[in-house]
């Protein structure tokens, strides 16, 4: 048997959020599952040894004013095509696209499961998915990612950076895909003056390349806590995994990283200032911190200068102890 899954949503983050709803399929009929994604979600980097997964497919769409070969009528064609090839007996939609439905039918699968069509409005990112897989396969699934990193890789990683057990190694995920996602780094040098003030701490700064958050790398990197910190903002997502494993806790926007984090499982702060509570909460591994004044967080909080630093501090001290 031959079963496709889509996850179309761009996010590594979305991806990881998926990840048990896609694996629960594959163990529900006792074969891995091909899976769609977006090259943006980075799959192939941390999804390459996982078993429930037989092979990624690329959606290849729109990238910087570039078409690419699944954009469009012709792209849709393109993927019809290329999906016939592998002669699916079955497959799992996680979305409520008709565009996908067209796609799978004329891709000649049988068998189509589906979000109900055109609900795509205030849908409940985790509680649809668990909805449609007790609907069409009568399972219930906990939303509690789970990514393997090999033991050998985490070894030879906590050897080249002198990753040391008796000091408070952690991972600062100072970046984020969007500007009111991302906490200011005078917030981030507050908690680490906290951190330093009591115990031998050694931060990892997880961050992208972009411009904004090359200048919160910077700042952090500029002040007296320099010897104290790792960069990785040139590693591939693949590489900087490992160094996750090794730290003691993260402390994370809401973004890639506090994903990726809990789900390798390391305890991780999510400094939630502009995305539904969800997004940092759904994992038994997230800690989330709202802004000082809200009750809870969501879209257009815009929260992110009310994150209270001590509060962070205070949160810390509970998961590590």
């Amino acid at each position: 048997m031959k079963i496709l899954t889509i996850q179309n949503r761009m996010g590594i983050g979305d991806m990881v959020i998926f990840l048990p709803f896609i694996e629960a399929i594959a163990k529900k009929f006792n074969t891995p599952v091909h899976l769609l994604a977006k090259e943006s979600s980075k799959a192939p980097q941390f999804l390459k040894t996982n078993n429930n997964i037989k092979e990624i497919i690329i959606l290849d769409l729109n990238n910087k004013n570039k078409n690419g070969q699944h954009d469009g009528l012709i792209g849709s064609l393109n993927l019809i095509k290329q999906l016939k090839t592998y002669n699916f007996d079955k497959v799992f939609i996680f979305n409520s696209s008709l565009r996908y439905n067209l796609i799978a039918k004329f891709a000649l699968i049988k068998n189509i499961y589906q979000y109900p069509l055109f609900e795509k409005k205030n849908q409940h990112i985790i509680f649809a998915a668990q909805n449609f897989l007790q609907l069409n396969l009568n399972i219930k699934v906990e939303s509690n990612p789970s990514i393997s990193v090999d033991d050998k890789e985490s070894k030879l990683v906590k050897s080249k950076y002198n990753i040391l057990n008796n000091q408070k190694n952690i991972l600062l995920g100072i970046g984020g895909s969007g500007h009111t996602k991302r906490i200011s780094p005078e917030i981030f040098l507050k908690f680490m003056e906290y951190c330093s003030n009591k115990y031998n701490c050694r931060f990892f700064l997880a961050t992208g390349k972009k411009e904004e958050e090359q200048k919160i790398l910077n700042k952090i990197l500029d002040s007296k806590f320099k010897i104290q910190c790792v960069a990785l903002d040139q590693l591939k997502l693949s590489d900087t995994l490992p160094v996750i494993k090794n730290c003691d806790i993260s402390i994370c926007n809401d973004s890639s990283f506090s994903h990726l984090s809990a789900a390798i499982g390391t305890p991780t702060i999510v400094l939630m200032a502009d995305t539904p509570l969800v997004y940092g909460s759904y994992s038994s591994q997230m800690y989330p911190i709202i802004p000082d004044g809200e009750e809870t967080v969501t879209h257009d909080t815009l929260g992110k200068d009310k994150i209270n630093p001590k509060k962070i501090f205070e949160k810390f001290q509970d998961v590590i102890n």
